[in-house]
């Protein structure tokens, strides 16, 4: 499948970003997604469990790939052990005018300024419903954003979260996206704290059986002492999860793409580095008692388990698709399970946080 994948690869780099994209939601919607192959056989050293969620293998769908939660099935047959959706908005969203993705294929990156471009919660709860009715066959997380124009992001967070209940096998929420003037200030304490508070209070109304974890997802580019601040309001409010991380508005004087100045969150192998800095500072900061998922940059089995030695309990990939195409998760389960067997450690959980 990899072969066949870097043969195509060239034709595909010639389609525009964003037009392949939608090429490949619908193949994945057709009797032709069989094509991509499957990887559904699971070995026991790779099952794991996140925040109370058993999970057939560590490697999830970053949110991006699946905004609208068009093919949430699909990419589990991939062999992905979760998959998170979106991001959503309450009402549907355009997002920025094109182009506004950019493929830089020397550095095996991605420049996106999209603004949460969806359908909105109306559309995408019903394709839940409808899943959730026939199949459950993996878990799913749900991306939840505000629209651009809103008043109100608060509300428009607490509306997601009503909106997904009993949908989600946990919930993101997404204030570290650089694409959404003004988003990443909700990142300070000051902002934070509201807004979790609100979450917080209606979860409690969501579910009498259990309550769903909720994660924040946080920028790269945060400084020290914003990471600080972030750390202890986690441990006061006892925040189920972090995300580490979204796309960096940094630009590496590495990158060689003629796209490299373009605006918007870059992702890929460039964000390799920041992203798991970022990751090691949290767990420090946060003695290893708040669960991380580790994003950003990852593309081989030796990619993951960097991540979960340095204490991401799950990681997620998306950019790496682009360039690896859909063998890419096998390889990667095959890698790490290697790498597990080589150091002694029988199960991901035992080498979490090992660095």
């Amino acid at each position: 499948m990899r072969d066949l994948y870097r043969l195509i690869r060239p034709a595909l780099m010639k389609i525009d970003a964003e037009q392949a994209h939608r090429l490949t939601l619908r193949l994945l919607n057709s009797p032709l997604a069989g094509l991509l192959g499957g990887d559904t056989a699971e070995t026991p050293d790779l099952e794991t469990t996140f925040l109370g969620i058993r999970l057939p293998n560590p490697i999830g769908l970053a949110a991006g790939f699946d905004k609208n939660a068009q093919v949430p099935d699909a990419m589990l047959r991939l062999g992905f052990g979760f998959v998170e959706i979106g991001t959503v908005t309450p009402r549907p969203q355009a997002g920025n005018p094109p182009p506004r993705i950019f493929r830089l294929v020397e550095d095996e990156a991605v420049i996106n300024r999209i603004g949460f471009a969806n359908e909105g919660a109306d559309i995408v709860t019903r394709r839940l419903s409808e899943r959730r009715a026939a199949s459950r066959m993996g878990k799913i997380g749900i991306n939840i954003g505000a629209n651009k124009d809103s008043e109100d992001w608060v509300g428009d967070y607490v509306n997601g979260l009503q909106r997904f209940s009993g949908l989600g096998d946990y919930y993101t929420i997404n204030i570290s996206s650089p694409n959404t003037p003004g988003l990443r200030a909700l990142q300070t304490r000051e902002s934070l704290k509201p807004l979790m508070d609100a979450l917080i209070a209606t979860r409690e109304h969501m579910s009498r059986v259990r309550k769903p974890p909720l994660l924040v997802k946080l920028a790269p580019d945060l400084s020290a002492p914003q990471l600080e601040d972030i750390a202890a309001l986690a441990l006061e409010h006892d925040i189920d999860g972090l995300i580490i991380s979204n796309t960096t508005i940094g630009r590496p004087e590495s990158l060689h793409s003629p796209h490299r100045s373009e605006a918007g969150g870059l992702s890929g192998a460039p964000l390799k580095a920041l992203a798991l800095e970022t990751l090691q500072r949290m767990y420090r900061l946060t003695g290893g008692t708040v669960p991380l998922i580790g994003v950003g940059g990852i593309s081989s089995g030796q990619d993951v388990y960097d991540r979960i030695r340095a204490g991401a309990s799950v990681v997620q990939l998306y950019s790496a698709l682009v360039y690896e195409g859909p063998g890419l998760v096998r390889r990667i389960k095959g890698e790490l399970s290697a790498l597990l067997k080589r150091d002694g450690f029988a199960t991901v959980s035992d080498a979490v946080g090992k660095n």
